[in-house]
C-alpha cells in the first residue's frame, strides 16, 4: 500500500471526526466470509419473523462485494448517541410509554447519511476518479459484522455492536468506496463471562449467546411486527411503546461511551416520558404531527396504538381504563383487539 494511501486514510480520519463522527475504521469488501451461512442459519430457523426482507437478497446482504463489484474498501462509522438520562428509570412509571432512546427526536437515518455524504464527496474530491456508495440501514448491508471485521467494536452476546471506545450507545453507517485503502484489524470479543444483555431481555430473546430470535424481541415486536402480538408476550412489553433499550442499556462497556455531539439526538421533552392517556386519544393527524421527522412515525398510527394499549393493558391503572375502552369500537381491528384485551386487564384487577 502506498504512502499516498495511508496519508488519504488519516486526512479521512480527521474529516470524519469534523463531521461528528465517534470513530472510523476501513476493511476490505471480502471480510466476512462467514456471514453468508450465519444468515442462512437465521432465516432458515424463521427468527427474522414478518422481515421478509432478510431472505431476499442474500446473495447481496451476506457479500459486500456481491451487491457493488467494483468495491475495494469499506469504510465504517460509529456516530454516537448517549443518552444523557437513564433510559430503564421510565420502565417503573407504568402510565407512561417508553420509547427507546434513538427515537425520541430525529430520525438518524436522516442524520447519518447526509454526514456520510458529506465525508463521501470529500473523498471523490481527494480521488476524483473514484466512486462511492452510501449506506444507513436501507440496503442488503450487513452493518454489524462489517464493523466487527473493520475493527469499529465487536458483536456482543446481545449481537449489537459494542465498542471499548464508545460502549453501546451508536449508529453505523457504511461508505463503499472504489478506492484502495490499508484496512484496519477485526476486533476481538470481549464480553468475557459477563451475560447482563442476556439475563436483562424481558421476552428471552436470547436462545443463545450471540443469537437472537426476533419474534421474540421486543424492538421487533414493537416496530417490525405487523397484526396482534401473541397474547402470551404482551404482559412481558410492559410500558415500551417503541423499541426496548434493556439489553444494550445494561452493558458494563457503556462506562467507555462518548456523549451525543447531534443535538438532533437529544430527547424531545414530550417523547422522554409521555403520558399514555394523552397517547390514547391521538388520531392518524396528532400522531402525524407529534412524531415529525421521528423514526417512530414510519410504523403508522394504528401499529403504534396497539403498542399504546398493551402498556395500558399492562399498567394496572383504572385511570386509564376510559381511554382503552373508547379504543374498543376502533376501525382497525388489531387496535380493537388490543383494546379489548387492555380493558379485561384492567378490569380483572378491579
Amino acid at each position: 500500500m502506498s504512502r499516498a494511501a495511508y496519508s488519504l486514510r488519516d486526512a479521512l480520519h480527521e474529516k470524519a471526526a469534523a463531521e461528528g463522527f465517534s470513530n472510523l475504521r476501513i476493511c476490505s469488501p471480502h471480510a466476512i466470509p462467514e456471514a453468508p451461512e450465519r444468515l442462512k442459519a437465521f432465516v432458515d430457523a424463521g427468527r427474522q419473523g414478518q422481515m421478509g426482507w432478510m431472505a431476499e437478497g442474500t446473495k447481496w446482504r451476506g457479500n459486500p462485494a456481491e451487491l457493488w463489484p467494483d468495491t475495494r474498501s469499506v469504510i465504517m462509522l460509529a456516530e454516537s448517541y448517549t443518552p444523557d438520562h437513564d433510559p430503564l428509570s421510565i420502565l417503573q412509571r407504568t402510565d407512561k410509554g417508553a420509547i427507546s432512546v434513538y427515537a425520541q427526536n430525529r430520525d438518524y437515518h436522516d442524520l447519518v447519511k447526509k454526514r456520510l455524504k458529506r465525508v463521501g464527496r470529500w473523498l471523490i474530491e481527494q480521488a476524483p476518479d473514484s466512486e462511492i456508495k452510501v449506506f444507513v440501514d436501507t440496503a442488503p448491508v450487513m452493518e454489524k459484522p462489517l464493523a466487527e471485521a473493520a475493527g469499529l467494536g465487536w458483536q456482543g452476546k446481545h449481537t449489537n455492536v459494542v465498542s471499548r471506545e464508545l460502549g453501546s450507545w451508536f449508529f453505523l453507517g457504511a461508505i463503499f468506496t472504489t478506492v484502495e485503502l490499508p484496512f484496519d484489524s477485526a476486533e476481538t470479543d470481549n464480553c468475557g463471562s459477563c451475560r447482563k444483555c442476556l439475563d436483562s431481555c424481558p421476552t428471552a430473546a436470547f436462545p443463545a449467546p450471540y443469537q437472537l430470535d426476533a419474534r421474540r424481541c421486543i424492538s421487533y415486536l414493537t416496530i417490525e411486527h405487523r397484526g396482534p402480538v401473541d397474547v402470551a408476550l404482551r404482559p412481558l412489553l410492559g410500558n415500551r411503546i417503541y423499541g426496548c433499550d434493556d439489553c444494550l442499556a445494561v452493558c458494563p462497556w457503556n462506562k467507555f461511551a462518548k456523549a451525543a455531539k447531534e443535538l438532533g439526538y437529544t430527547a424531545r421533552q414530550e417523547l422522554l416520558a409521555p403520558d399514555l392517556a394523552r397517547l390514547a386519544e391521538l388520531d392518524d393527524t396528532g400522531f402525524r404531527e407529534l412524531f415529525s421527522k421521528s423514526p417512530v412515525k414510519r410504523i403508522g398510527r394504528d401499529r403504534f396504538m396497539r403498542n399504546v394499549l398493551y402498556a395500558i393493558g399492562n399498567s394496572g391503572s383504572g385511570t386509564l381504563l376510559m381511554g382503552a375502552q373508547r379504543l374498543c369500537s376502533d376501525p382497525d381491528e388489531t387496535v380493537e383487539d388490543a383494546a379489548r384485551w387492555a380493558v379485561h386487564r384492567l378490569t380483572a384487577k378491579q
